[in-house]
């Protein structure tokens, strides 16, 4: 009886499929990644070519402005400092003529028609590497060109508005090169006026 037996369980695992090693194997691996077409590469790489051209585009760009700056913008100081030339020719212009002892001499004509040519002459200079003077002349105050130095009551002129220059200024291209020094009008304060009144009359 036991022989039986033990003869059906061997013919039970006879009939059992066995496993295949190498499927195992399989199992156990990941499959692998699909390769790229050739058009994929060709899209990669033309992707690729124009972010190199951008950034190299981007640098060119960045180079040029630098050199423009450089350009314009490199005698910058130089041409800040020259300003005080002018100035003080200017103030020795004013001088000179409203010297009570040199008003009589006979050459004062001449010497001033000088100063005037070399004043000239430096503004010229100025002009041909664009520095150019501030117009101040019944212009409305602005702080981007004008710095106010005091406030004066008129009630002729508009409040705000320059009503003398005290020293020039001066633009380097579209750069402020020096701010204009200027007076700037305000209305006259009605209780000052009131009290002026009241003094006269007492």
């Amino acid at each position: 009886m036991s022989e039986e037996k033990d003869k059906k369980d061997l013919n039970q695992d006879k009939s059992k499929p066995i496993k295949n090693e190498a499927s195992n194997e399989s199992d156990n691996t990941t499959p692998s990644p699909k390769e790229k077409t050739t058009e994929e590469k060709l899209k990669e790489a033309e992707e690729k070519l124009l972010r190199s051209l951008a950034e190299i585009e981007n640098q060119r760009r960045r180079f040029e402005k630098e050199i423009k700056d450089a350009f314009e913008f490199g005698s910058f100081n130089f041409a800040k400092e020259n300003l005080a030339t002018l100035d003080n020719l200017q103030r020795a212009k004013e001088a000179i003529k409203n010297n009570e002892k040199l008003k009589d001499n006979k050459d004062l004509d001449k010497f001033l028609e000088n100063i005037n040519i070399i004043e000239k002459d430096l503004i010229s200079i100025f002009e041909r590497n664009r520095i150019k003077k501030i117009d101040t002349k019944d212009k409305k105050f602005d702080p981007n060109f004008h710095q106010a130095m005091s406030e004066i009551e008129d009630d002729k002129a508009e409040p705000g508005s320059v009503i003398q220059e005290i020293q020039a200024g001066y633009m380097l291209g579209e750069r402020l090169l020096r701010p204009a020094l200027v007076s700037v009008a305000k209305k006259k304060d009605v209780k000052d006026k009131e009290n002026k009144e009241k003094k006269e009359q007492k």
